[in-house]
């Protein structure tokens, strides 16, 4: 029997960890066509989504895909994200998360014709350990340009991928 990926189920974990502690669980997204994101919310091909209780209706998270509705600007938005195309899941009080490697989104895969790993029995791509607290502040920092000051409430968090 060919090998599931792993990747779905730490996203599942991630969310309930991030649920049962009071925090907000935010999803960074690498978007391509087989997303189904609001583009004008989309910089430098990612986006950043809050997958809160309060923030969506109808959350569904399987192996293949994570599918909810959100509002954006007033306006209730399906949205639709590969699994293969999940960058990271983090709480975003505190940045403790899991960050993913994604070498090839769902559409490139259906470009090649290439199974994605979830469908070939691949195991899922490399994953990061969740931080340290040193390095949660140091790298997934509101301000991760170093400053000291603290963050402006109301701010859009930012996460910063160390390769």
């Amino acid at each position: 029997m060919p090998e599931i990926s792993t990747k779905p189920y730490m996203l599942r974990a991630i969310y309930e960890w991030c649920t049962d502690s009071g925090f907000t669980p935010y999803l960074a997204v690498k978007v391509d066509a087989a997303t189904t994101v609001p583009m004008e919310y989309v910089k430098k091909g990612e986006i950043v989504l809050n997958i809160s209780y309060g923030a969506t209706a109808g959350l569904k998270m399987d192996n293949e895909a994570i599918q909810f509705k959100a509002r954006f600007g007033g306006v209730s938005r399906e949205i639709y994200v590969p699994v293969q195309n999940v960058l990271a899941i983090y709480a975003n009080e505190n940045g403790q998360g899991m960050a993913f490697e994604v070498t090839a989104t769902a559409a490139d895969s259906r470009a090649t014709g290439a199974p994605a790993p979830a469908e070939a029995g691949a195991a899922s791509p490399a994953l990061s350990a969740v931080p340290t607290a040193a390095e949660t502040t140091a790298e997934l920092s509101p301000n991760p340009d170093g400053n000291d000051e603290p963050p402006k409430k109301g701010g859009r968090p930012t996460l910063t991928r160390i390769k």
